[in-house]
């Protein structure tokens, strides 16, 4: 009896075995809420790195040598324009203007004597005593004399206008910047650094490069650079302390040819600074408000990045698979807009991208719901 117990058992085992055999391994899916892709038209506020630059920037630079005999003006000030901002030492150039007036009045009593000498010869001439040749020699040591009367007057332009260099003036309304040299300096036309740069800032120029893709969306939506110029929304500016700067600006110009060290076009945005907050020198980022149709708006939990490239997961046969995209995030905080990579009518996983492994297999959480799980 205990044999055929025994039998009983193993044969009982051996079934179970074989039962074990012939049931498939099951992979274990996920729930994830999946949503198929569409189209939509959105405005994308594109964001571009710009440096700022004041409506005139003038480096000061003296025209004639000399030593610095009076700063008059501090960092930071502000100036008008015809104000004096650097004298030098005048001595050398009062000097050499005395010449140039000296040489005038040379060169005048030296147009006298060959005009009386001309005089002489022609009543000479007349009588028959001197020749033709003599009198014309007189007349041309005339012409000289009225051509050194002439060169010696423009030495005395040239003389005031080297005097007048010892006094630097601001060219325009605007701030001074910095100032590296002080009194008793000797400095010259060849100078480096500047005596200082006068800014104005009442209007600040933004420097930005466009990206061919927004470039394209632009001509796209207004049909030309220039058209796009007049009609385009005013744009923004962010400045370093991720703030809004509070005035609106426009865009004044597009290049049309695309840098290759960068991939973009160098375009220019103008802001108004009349509070002189935005100063010629800082960087800040250009927002541009741009619309685009029919592009495709899925929800920032649907990506994730990865050395500076964006993915998100597609569903394909109930398995999830990496892509890229080039994603524009929308500014709401919850959405962005993909540029490429994905086509209207694709499924991806719309939540929890992050916890996503390749090839895994996933569940759509809302038809598990429909379906009363």
């Amino acid at each position: 009896m205990k044999r055929i117990a025994d039998s009983c058992v193993l044969a009982m085992g051996l079934f179970a075995v074989a039962g074990c055999k012939q049931t498939p391994v099951q992979v274990p899916s996920v729930s994830y809420q999946i949503t198929q892709v569409t189209t939509s038209d959105v405005t994308v506020n594109e964001m571009a790195v710009a440096s700022l630059t004041g409506q005139q920037d003038i480096a000061i630079i003296p025209q004639v040598s000399g030593f610095i005999t009076k700063v008059n003006v501090v960092e930071g000030q502000k100036v008008k324009k015809g104000d004096i901002l650097f004298e030098l030492d005048q001595v050398q150039y009062e000097a050499a203007l005395a010449v140039a007036v000296a040489n005038v009045a040379s060169a005048k009593a030296n147009v006298s004597t060959q005009e009386l000498n001309v005089e002489t010869r022609l009543a000479l001439y007349n009588d028959s005593i001197i020749s033709q040749y003599e009198l014309q020699m007189a007349e041309n040591a005339l012409m000289q004399a009225k051509a050194s009367l002439a060169q010696a007057q423009a030495g005395v332009v040239n003389a005031n206008k080297d005097l007048s260099y010892t006094v630097l003036t601001a060219p325009c309304d605007g701030v001074i910047g910095s100032l590296p040299y002080r009194e008793g300096s000797l400095v010259g036309p060849s100078i480096q650094p500047p005596l200082t740069t006068v800014s104005n800032n009442a209007n600040m120029f933004a420097y930005f490069g466009l990206t061919e893709s927004v470039y394209i969306e632009l001509i796209n939506n207004y049909g030309s650079v220039s058209d796009a110029l007049k009609m385009c929304p005013d744009v923004q500016l962010e400045l370093v302390d991720k703030s809004i700067y509070s005035k609106s600006g426009r865009i004044e110009s597009i290049s049309g040819v695309i840098d290759k060290s960068t991939g973009t076009l160098s375009s220019k945005a103008v802001f108004p600074n009349q509070d002189g907050k935005l100063v010629s020198g800082g960087s800040a980022r250009v927002i541009l408000p741009i619309k685009y149709s029919n592009i495709i708006v899925i929800p920032n939990s649907a990506t994730y990045e990865i050395q500076d490239k964006t993915y998100v997961w597609v569903v394909e046969d109930k398995r999830a698979h990496s892509r890229i995209v080039e994603a524009v995030d929308l500014g709401n905080g919850t959405q962005c807009a993909i540029l490429s990579g994905l086509k209207t009518g694709e499924r991806i996983i719309a939540d929890g991208a992050g916890y996503v492994t390749e090839n895994e297999i996933v569940e759509d959480v809302d038809l598990l719901k429909k379906m009363g799980y």
